[in-house]
C-alpha cells in the first residue's frame, strides 16, 4: 500500500470509527447518563481525542496519524453542521456573536488552535487516576469523587446547538480535569513546600491556584520558620490537606 492509498485509507477508518462512536455514545447516554461523568466519560472522551491517533498510528504509521487528525477535523464540522441543521436555531449563538467580533474564519481558527492543549488535559486526567491516589494513600492526603469534577452538563442548557454544543463540552470537560488537578496539586504543595517566593509579583500570581500562599512560612525565614508553619498545620488528627481545604473549616486571609 504506498503512502497516498494508505493515508486515505486511515482517514475512512477513522472517520467511519469517529461516527460508529457517535452512535454508540448517543446510543449510550440514552441508556444512562452515568456516560457523562468520571470514570465512563473518560472512555469516551478517549474515543473522540487519542484513541483515533493511536488506531491512525497503527495503520499507517506518522501518515496515520496525519490522516486521523484530519478526519477528526472533518468530523468535528460535521457533526456541528448536521446538529445545527436537526436541532435548529431558536435564536442568537455564541458563535454567531464571536464571528461578528472576529470573523468567521478567525473565530474557527482560534477554535481549531485550541485543541491540541487536549493533550496537555489528557495528561493531567492521568495523573490525577494514576499518580495521585497512590501519593494520597502514601502521604494521608484528602482524596475525591472524580465524578464531582469531572462531568459533563452544558448539553442541558437550552439553545445550546451545533460548534457552541461541542466548545462548550470541550471547555466543560477541560475545566473539571483542570480544576480536580488543581486541587490535588495545592495539597502537595502546601505538605512538602510551605515556603513563600521572594518575589510578590509571584506569591500574588498564585493566590489564586493556592489560596493557602499567605500562610506559608516567609520567603526571609530559616528553615525552623518553615518547620514551624507545618507544625502548625499537621497534627496527624486528619488528612494532610492544603490550608483552606474545607475539612479544616476555617477561612484564609484575603491577599
Amino acid at each position: 500500500m504506498d503512502n497516498a492509498c494508505g493515508f486515505g485509507y486511515c482517514f475512512g477508518v477513522v472517520l467511519a470509527g469517529l461516527a460508529a462512536a457517535a452512535v454508540l455514545t448517543r446510543a449510550c447516554f440514552a441508556a444512562t447518563e452515568r456516560i457523562a461523568r468520571a470514570p465512563l466519560l473518560d472512555i469516551f472522551v478517549s474515543l473522540f481525542t487519542w484513541v483515533p491517533w493511536a488506531v491512525g498510528g497503527w495503520l499507517g504509521g506518522w501518515p496515520g496519524v496525519a490522516a486521523s487528525v484530519l478526519a477528526q477535523v472533518v468530523f468535528l464540522h460535521v457533526f456541528c453542521l448536521v446538529h445545527r441543521a436537526i436541532r435548529g436555531k431558536k435564536g442568537r449563538t455564541l458563535t454567531d456573536a464571536q464571528a461578528r467580533l472576529l470573523g468567521p474564519v478567525r473565530n474557527q481558527v482560534c477554535l481549531l488552535m485550541q485543541t491540541p492543549a487536549v493533550l496537555v488535559f489528557a495528561q493531567v486526567r492521568l495523573a490525577t487516576i494514576f499518580l495521585y491516589p497512590p501519593v494520597a494513600w502514601l502521604g494521608k492526603l484528602p482524596t475525591y469523587r472524580a465524578s464531582e469534577w469531572v462531568n459533563l452538563s452544558r448539553h442541558k442548557y437550552d439553545g445550546l446547538i451545533g460548534y457552541d454544543l461541542l466548545w462548550c463540552w470541550y471547555c466543560d470537560w477541560m475545566t473539571g480535569v483542570w480544576a480536580l488537578g488543581s486541587e490535588m496539586l495545592r495539597n502537595i504543595e502546601s505538605f512538602w513546600c510551605p515556603i513563600r517566593f521572594r518575589s510578590d509579583t509571584k506569591n500574588r500570581n498564585i493566590a489564586t491556584d493556592f489560596p493557602d500562599v499567605a500562610r506559608w512560612a516567609p520567603a526571609d525565614g530559616t528553615m525552623e520558620d518553615a518547620v514551624r508553619a507545618f507544625e502548625a498545620q499537621y497534627d496527624g488528627t486528619r488528612k494532610n490537606s492544603w490550608w483552606g481545604h474545607p475539612d479544616r473549616g476555617d477561612v484564609l486571609p484575603k491577599q
